[in-house]
């Protein structure tokens, strides 16, 4: 049947995206529906039928949006980019010049004004807008004052980030005439475009550190002014200082957190260098025996499993994505996840977690099913051999995983809570979580098998590689420490009372233990600072929640269903629907106090350290 197919389906089924102007007509559509529903927001009185018309909203524009933001980065096709990028675009500035919203503000009405904040911050996040603190509650000239704030930081957010990529030039013959062949020559200049860290030779690792970092004068003065910008915007609607405003809703509640880490760092680093030889791996983690490994897994912990489907022609962007429908034992399909895990030209080298579609409840009573797709850059497979991942790709994976079952399980009313849409530092718990069934024998054991032989992975290679990777562990983490720290300083009180560099070299001195490198400002290469501002720490919040959940859930016997039953109902079924602490609090059945996240971290530190004595 290829030749007598019914017409091309559009992208991920969406029948108008079979060709790029198809995003103009999808973009009206919803541009079109949103102004009618916000009519019917006016005229409907307040209640929960308004939150379901403001979701119907946000579903309208994120179906576009999300999809958009995905294309836009991952499509081979240049005009399918251009197209989606410039849908982007449009969507964020209808929201952000918020049209509608000064019709709903005409209402003073404020659960008509609470439901519109909600869900435009949702689709606001999506393009940066942090939308909840464009003033919609301010006087008309305030309100003014904080959508040109907005349109500014939006700017020199993308002009740091673009900064922090930039490589720097340094007249070629300023280095030793042995060492220049490792940078980029261009004309009598060498360019610098990263820190080389995995170079052997310490001679190319110190001059690629202070070229690299190096500071530049515009960078310097774009990352003070978005510091200085986001602080005002925070004052003006009304919080002390930006943390405390990226902190509303969080786990850590307020900027207070930075406490807690000042305790990890009692704990020496215990770095020891431990290399084992990716390549000696590989033959046991094929791409299959990985993806029977997790389909197993879920099966056992939450009665799922993964299906491959057919697609139709147009449905997706590179003939090597692959769709899984994800099928319950008992409550049948759950959702759709599209796996574009191999490398091609012009694709990003990230591994990433789209959701395309949330899942909601719908006017009609049925659930509108989840879609995601998990970004990978694996090897393509050979003549000779399958697919191999390196035992950190394998960890990736799982990884990933962990944020689709997070989409897939999600089962909440509105779509702007759902799955992943919830506060960052909760986002990475399911993810995190599942780097330690990754690291688990009993879990490696049940799928990694020598793809010509089908030999198991013999057991000492397991815990050879567990330590290897535990090895650096401490000093990784007393790194993100420092980062999250300096984060929270550079969001904390305003005027800084320092410059950004001098409180550079004060926080790594104190809080990281190795010197700072005179004329170097490392925070002009900090692009977390854009996604992540003050909320830098959530990965380590996530990393202690997930580590807690391990140790008292799951380390006993990694494939218990009760527990599986019992993760998915506390943490993973209420998206950001419910406050973290609380889906913690039913997993952990206790309420964690900071010395427990502080414990869990570090006891992860130590417990490595002892298995790597004992074994070594």
């Amino acid at each position: 049947g290829l030749f007598n197919e019914p017409e091309t389906a559009g992208l991920f089924g969406v029948p108008e995206l079979n060709c790029p102007e198809g995003f103009q007509e999808a973009q009206n559509r919803a541009l079109q529906e949103s102004e009618q529903l916000v009519q019917k927001a006016c005229s409907t009185p307040p209640g929960p039928e308004t939150v379901m018309i403001f979701d119907q909203l946000s579903d309208g524009l994120c179906r576009v949006a999300d999809l958009a933001d995905f294309v836009k980065i991952a499509h081979p096709d240049f005009a399918f980019r251009e197209a989606a990028e410039e849908a982007c675009r449009n969507i964020g500035t209808m929201v952000e010049k918020g049209k509608s919203i000064k019709k709903l503000c005409l209402l003073s009405n404020e659960a008509v004004l609470t439901g519109v904040y909600c869900i435009f911050r949702r689709v606001a996040e999506l393009f940066m807008f942090d939308f909840e603190i464009s003033g919609i509650h301010l006087d008309e000239e305030k309100r003014k004052k904080a959508v040109n704030l907005n349109v500014r930081i939006l700017d020199l957010c993308n002009e740091f980030l673009s900064g922090t990529h930039l490589p720097n030039k340094i007249d070629k013959h300023v280095l030793p005439e042995h060492i220049r062949y490792n940078f980029t020559a261009e004309g009598n200049y060498l360019q610098v475009a990263g820190l080389h860290a995995d170079c052997p030779d310490d001679l190319v690792r110190e001059a690629a550190y202070k070229i690299f970092l190096y500071p530049n004068a515009e960078q310097l003065s774009r990352l003070e002014e978005l510091l200085a910008s986001r602080n005002s915007l925070a004052q003006l609607v009304g919080y002390d200082t930006f943390s405390h405003r990226a902190l509303q809703g969080t786990m850590a509640r307020n900027p207070g957190i930075r406490h807690v880490w000042k305790d990890i760092l009692r704990n020496s680093m215990h770095c020891v260098r431990y290399n084992i030889d990716p390549g000696l791996y590989c033959p046991f983690f094929s791409l299959g025996a990985c993806m029977e490994g997790l389909n197993s897994l879920f099966s056992q912990l939450l009665g799922i499993s993964l299906y491959a489907e057919q697609t139709q022609r147009g449905e997706v962007w590179s003939e090597d994505v692959r769709k899984l429908a994800v099928v319950h034992e008992t409550e049948g399909l759950l959702g759709y996840i599209y796996c574009d895990f191999f490398q091609r030209p012009d694709k990003p080298h990230q591994d990433c977690h789209f959701t395309v579609r949330g899942g909601r409840l719908r006017e009609n009573g049925e659930y509108q099913l989840p879609v995601v797709v998990l970004m990978l850059s694996l090897p393509r497979s050979t003549r000779g051999a399958p697919t191999l991942l390196s035992p950190g790709m394998m960890e990736n994976l799982f990884h990933e995983m962990g944020h689709a079952m997070h989409s897939m399980l999600g089962r909440t009313r509105y779509q702007h809570v759902t799955g992943t849409r919830c506060p960052t530092d909760f986002a990475e718990v399911p993810s995190i979580l599942m780097e330690y069934f990754a690291n688990d024998y009993r879990v490696v054991n049940q799928f990694a098998r020598h793809y010509k032989t089908g030999q198991p992975l013999p057991k000492n290679m397991v815990s050879r590689l567990c330590e290897s990777k535990k090895v650096c562990a401490a000093a990784d983490m007393q790194l993100q420490v420092f980062y999250a720290v300096l984060d929270q300083i550079y969001h904390g009180k305003h005027p800084l009372r320092k410059s950004t560099t001098e409180i550079l070299k004060e926080t790594q001195e104190k809080v990281y233990g190795l010197p700072y490198v005179p004329n170097t400002a490392w925070q002009l290469r900090f692009s977390h600072l854009v996604g992540y501002g003050a909320k830098y720490y959530s990965y380590l919040m996530s990393r202690a929640v997930a580590s807690m959940v391990w140790k008292q859930c799951f380390a006993q016997d990694p494939f218990d269903r009760a527990m599986g039953e019992r993760y998915r109902r506390e943490m993973l079924a209420h998206g950001g629907g419910k406050e973290p602490i609380l889906m913690v609090q039913g997993m952990l059945q206790k309420l964690p106090s900071v010395e427990d996240f502080v414990d869990a971290l570090v006891s992860d530190l130590d417990q490595d350290f002892e298995t790597f004595i004992t074994d070594s």
